[in-house]
């Protein structure tokens, strides 16, 4: 029925559109934030935050394997198995990352919240981080990307931390996922003052929720549409780019689910925002806090590309399926983002 309403394309946006304005109000009421999290380690000693993504993976986990129980996602044909992995990639793209949303104070998805609550400066963020993905990509640095991390072959099985154990124990993938993503929420919540604290255990559910309900949505439509639909959740790299690219050429373009998630947060921050009442234009003052965004911003974007993700796109959609990729990656953007901050404290902004 819903095929024979709407195009595949107006519903394969409006379910990133769903599952982004989920992550946009997160953002915005449930502060979930991929540096803040680490700043708040760093700065103020508190790992609430960091647990967040404890609760947003595992729920992430328990509900990608539970879809796959039940026939309602085909692990072999989502983005991050349908692939061979590079250790190396995912090490080289994950400190680029990561030391460029130290720089930039923001990751492309907190770029976007951040937008979304009037915060102009990462409006040059997003801008940034999604010509310079689209330069990896497709552009100037793609031969050069191509070149130093090749594409690797997909192995005889699935690069996936639950096949590898289902293949060793005798237990269904579904099984070993499932209890995977229990261990890691049971784990997250014997902190007595995260488990107490509601508003973060909330907001941690809502964002793997989100993330289920990408894989469940372009599945859904790879399976019974007519059109090739890439079985996707969310990530903020090249979907940036890509956005930029449809606000331009629309009428010789398709409207995706990357388009419809990037969208999605800047629409449900902008309602976080103004539920809190935290909604204000700002701008950069700064010359040289302007210079060092750009520069974070141009090296997230470049970073995200070799590392087939960002902070989300690894850290979550990735993670959700157990992918080899996803604690590589992770690691190696906390590794980044820590030496970045590091380095902002010592001073590394140069004098004018």
């Amino acid at each position: 029925m819903m095929l024979e309403m709407f195009s595949e394309d107006t519903l394969v946006a409006a379910v990133g559109l769903l599952g982004g304005m989920l992550l946009g109000l997160a953002a915005r009421i449930g502060r979930f934030c991929t540096l803040g999290a680490i700043e708040d380690v760093f700065y103020a000693e508190s790992t609430l935050r960091l647990r967040m993504w404890g609760i947003a993976i595992g729920v992430a986990i328990i509900g990608s394997f539970g879809l796959s129980a039940i026939g309602f996602l085909h692990l072999e044909e989502t983005l991050y198995l349908s692939r061979g992995w590079s250790p190396v990639a995912s090490i080289v793209g994950g400190l680029l990352f990561g030391y460029g949303m130290a720089l930039a104070g923001n990751c492309g998805y907190g770029a976007l919240a951040r937008l979304g609550g009037g915060d102009l400066r990462s409006f040059v963020i997003v801008l940034v981080m999604g010509v310079s993905a689209y330069i990896a990509l497709g552009g100037p640095l793609a031969a050069l990307r191509i070149w130093l991390f090749p594409q690797q072959e997909l192995p005889s099985e699935m690069p996936s931390i639950a096949v590898s154990v289902s293949r060793l124990t005798g237990q269904s993938t579904e099984v070993i996922g499932i209890s995977i993503g229990i261990l890691i929420v049971a784990g997250t919540l014997a902190h007595t003052e995260f488990r107490r604290s509601f508003t973060h255990v909330f907001w941690g559910l809502i964002v793997g929720v989100a993330i289920v309900i990408g894989w469940a949505g372009t599945q859904w439509l790879a399976s019974n549409g007519f059109e090739a639909t890439p079985v996707v959740s969310h990530t903020f790299s090249a979907p940036i780019g890509e956005t930029m690219l449809y606000v331009m050429t629309s009428s010789g373009n398709s409207i995706s689910f990357g388009t419809g998630s990037v969208v999605g947060v800047l629409l449900g921050a902008f309602i976080g925002s103004l539920f809190k009442g935290h909604f204000r234009w700002e701008a950069c003052d700064d010359p040289r806090e302007l210079r060092r965004q750009i520069l974070g911003a141009f090296l997230m974007g470049i970073g995200a590309v070799v590392a087939l993700g960002c902070s989300v796109g690894q850290g979550l959609s990735a993670f959700s399926l157990l992918a080899y990729s996803a604690p590589v990656t992770f690691i190696s953007i906390l590794v980044g983002a820590a030496a970045g901050l590091k380095q902002l404290m010592l001073g590394f902004a140069p004098s004018s």
